[in-house]
């Protein structure tokens, strides 16, 4: 008599099991972002429980409960002196539109915010090389963040030409006679009107031999790619000026983004030391004399560590071996596994240089530069790889950081919220604010505000990376011989004018091109 019973058992527990597996089937593709720990959107739930644990405990145990001496902490947080150097962007004559434009240039520019920000310098720059007028740049969409914002949702367009206005020519859109010169019509086909040979870096006399004679001949030329399409040295001075006050002047952001900005700014600063507790200011005591000088200033933490750079780093993050093959297959998926990079071991690239720092490690930098649990921290970052976990650690060293939807609501972001570009713009806006701007590795962010601070003699710290990789391979250093290391290797790296060299970036390094001796 119990033999049909544990038939229908068995049924029953086959039955569970296929609806089982059928739901391990489909949940990917439902929720495809909890097996996804490098899918571009979001990082999975999956690699955030996994975070990995603190890689230098010895150091952080230190970190946590350290107390940074009164005068580096004035001395950090005191603002660059006078360095002898001023924005110098103005000709000394009166700058004069030619009679007669040569015809239409328009260019169409790709990369993230700020590798289109000095692209758009850039297009100035040519066309006033070739007396033309200069359609307002097209942003392509951006493959990473899928963000189709174009120049007038981000840039105040107004501002921008009337800045412009004596030196270049600039259009919102084509005339009629010109519409058909667009986008699409590019990507469709062959064009004569379509310039896509300009080299890296070209030099003035490459656009006049090859990109006027169209503009001649069919009234207008296109330029695509265009990105870093323009050479830094051997130019005119009026050029490299005019770059400049494209950059520096002309290219402001639109009210809504500035807005928004100036929000958070305010915030940060907390002029009048209140703190908002369940619905009531209650005032913080502030009884030491450092912290009054200090009250009211921020930093900025650019903290560069999203996942498409932790996969092409080529480094170990602590993930264990599901990490490393994860990565590596990212890698394989996105650059067919071409990464210099991959051909060295972790401690080579550390020991070079060449891994961008954790928020572990930029938390033991910032200590050890001074900061501390009372600094007002900005995290400048799009989505950090590893999620909430993986920044756990420093947020544990600074509670008091903060970043955008910290210090607004959900309907104050609204209008920027999922684009990437306006986003972006928001921590430009930020970071060009702050007191003290920090990123922690190299890249185009860090390269602009390195150079627009440096024009405004904002103190902005570089960390030295060649420095930084060996001292955190060594798992038996002490405290107090990181901490001076990295003091001593920082001392000129805090905003000091830099002279730009050859082949170096002017919007990185606008003096000596667009400052003078004051």
């Amino acid at each position: 008599m119990r033999q049909p019973y544990n038939y229908n058992h068995q049924v029953h527990q086959s039955q569970r099991s296929a609806f089982a597996a059928l739901f391990l089937v489909l949940l990917p593709i439902f929720f495809p972002n909890l097996f996804a720990p490098l899918g571009r959107a979001s990082p999975s739930l999956f690699s955030e429980w996994n975070a990995p644990k603190p890689r230098h405990l010895s150091l952080l145990e230190v970190a946590l409960h350290w107390k940074t001496p009164i005068k580096q902490q004035f001395d950090l947080w005191s603002p660059l002196p006078n360095q002898g150097w001023k924005p110098c962007i103005d000709s000394a004559d009166s700058p004069s539109l030619p009679e007669r434009s040569q015809g239409y240039i328009q260019v169409f520019l790709d990369g993230g915010l700020n590798q289109q920000r000095m692209g758009i310098c850039d297009a100035v720059a040519v066309a006033k090389i070739l007396n033309a007028t200069l359609v307002i740049p097209h942003l392509e969409v951006n493959p990473v963040w899928q963000d189709s914002s174009s120049f007038t949702n981000i840039f105040d367009v107004d501002h921008f030409i009337n800045v412009l206005q004596d030196e270049v020519s600039i259009v919102k859109e084509l005339p009629r006679e010109y519409s058909w010169s667009s986008r699409e019509y590019y990507a469709t086909g062959i064009r004569a009107t379509r310039i896509k040979t300009a080299p890296i870096h070209a030099s003035a006399d490459w656009y006049l031999e090859n990109v006027l004679p169209v503009m001649r001949s069919y009234g207008i030329a296109a330029i695509s790619p265009f990105s870093h399409r323009l050479a830094f040295d051997k130019l005119p001075v009026e050029i490299q000026h005019l770059r400049c006050k494209v950059n520096f002047e002309a290219l402001a952001f639109v009210p809504r983004i500035r807005l928004i900005g100036e929000t958070l700014v305010n915030r940060l600063r907390d002029p009048s030391g209140k703190l908002q507790a369940s619905g009531t200011e209650v005032l913080r005591e502030r009884t030491d004399d450092t912290e009054k000088e200090r009250a009211g200033k921020f930093v900025v933490l650019h903290l560069r560590f999203d996942k498409d750079m932790a996969a092409h780093s080529a480094c170990d993050f602590g993930g264990g071996k599901a990490e490393k093959l994860a990565l590596a297959k990212y890698r394989q998926v996105l650059w067919q596994g071409r990464v210099l990079n991959s051909q060295f071991t972790d401690h080579e690239l550390r020991n070079q240089g060449r891994c961008p720092l954790t928020p572990e490690e930029i938390g033991l930098l910032l200590t050890a530069l001074g900061f501390n649990n009372n600094t007002h921290l900005y995290l400048a970052s799009h989505k950090v790889y590893g999620g909430e976990a993986r920044i756990s650690t420093l947020r544990t060293m600074f509670p008091l950081m903060e970043d955008k939807k910290s210090l607004a609501s959900a309907n104050e972001l609204a209008e920027v919220e999922g684009k990437a570009s306006l986003m972006a713009a928001v921590d430009y806006y930020v970071s060009l604010k702050s007191d003290i701007f920090i990123s922690a590795s190299p890249g185009n962010m860090h390269n602009a505000l390195l150079g627009h601070r440096a024009y405004l003699n904002l103190k902005t710290i570089r960390p030295n990376m060649l420095l930084l990789g060996p001292l955190f391979l060594n798992k038996t250093i002490e405290w107090s011989e990181f901490q001076h290391a990295v003091i001593n290797g920082h001392k000129n790296r805090q905003g000091q004018t830099r002279l730009r060299k050859e082949k170096q970036s002017i919007y990185t390094y606008p003096a000596p091109d667009c400052m003078c001796r004051a």
